[in-house]
């Protein structure tokens, strides 16, 4: 099975991010064969920052994007990130920076696109 998952929300402040990636976790454990894809937009570009620092007993979304990363694909958008002032370079390990066209075939070829 083929799932895209797009992410909207900035990773802290809302419960949005931590949720999608509770639930790609999970859809990672329970399918061998599944080619998932996660695309960052807008704030949720933040997610896939290297270097976060939360306080003891929060959940860290970098920590959370990394079964992801290890399993599936982690794309960010270009334009996000250049409005943000996000270089490549900012990126996790694993990550990397996307034009909306690939989110497009990504879509269009998935048997399920979930947006949070």
């Amino acid at each position: 099975m083929n799932i895209t998952m797009i992410l909207n929300d900035a990773p802290y402040g809302s419960e949005r991010v931590f949720n999608a990636l509770r639930l790609a976790e999970v859809m990672l454990k329970l399918e061998d064969d599944l080619e998932l894809s996660v695309f960052l937009l807008g704030d949720s570009v933040w997610s896939a920052k290297s270097g976060q620092k939360t306080p003891d007993g929060y959940y860290t979304i970098q920590t959370m994007l990394k079964p992801v990363v290890r399993k599936g694909l982690v794309l960010v958008c270009e334009t996000c990130m250049e409005a943000r002032g996000i270089t490549a370079d900012d990126l996790m390990k694993g990550c990397r920076k996307a034009r909306l066209g690939e989110l497009g075939m990504l879509v269009l070829d998935a048997d399920k696109v979930l947006t949070f």
